[in-house]
């Protein structure tokens, strides 16, 4: 089985600067890097956590599917939030719009800081391309 690296286009400056992909798949498992609320014209955390986690599902959700998967291939998905009992309805709310059924498991972790100070949530996931599949 081969590894294949995964980084969108839009990603690539990330990888060359930072030294990590977007994503790693191994036949049909997909491990995704956290991705976070970070504005994608200014690259600044964006405000609040319902967009934070809106943008963080989007970068997940454009990752799978340069590494031929859906959001409904996830099998495992891990968040880190700074403040988890205060931002969990918000967060769960935004979940419950990219993720409506066929919930994966899920780990919730409280953390003191993420990469930059402002951010407020990290989604990592693990995904069976082919899976999410009726």
């Amino acid at each position: 089985m081969k590894r294949q690296l995964i980084n969108p286009p839009s990603t690539q400056a990330m990888y060359d600067r930072l030294h990590f992909s977007q994503a790693t798949r191994a036949g049909d498992l997909i491990w995704v890097s956290g991705q976070v609320g970070v504005d994608p014209t200014t690259l600044k955390p964006a405000d609040g956590m319902e967009t934070q986690a809106r943008l963080a599902f989007e970068g997940v959700k454009a990752v799978l599917e340069a590494a031929g998967a859906g959001l409904a291939d996830i099998v495992e998905l891990t968040t880190f939030h700074t403040d988890l009992r205060g931002d969990m309805p918000e967060f769960s709310r935004v979940k419950d719009e990219y993720l409506p059924d066929r919930y994966p498991s899920w780990t919730a972790v409280g953390v003191t800081q993420l990469a930059l100070p402002e951010l407020l949530v990290e989604i990592r996931v693990v995904a069976a391309a082919g899976s999410g599949d009726d």
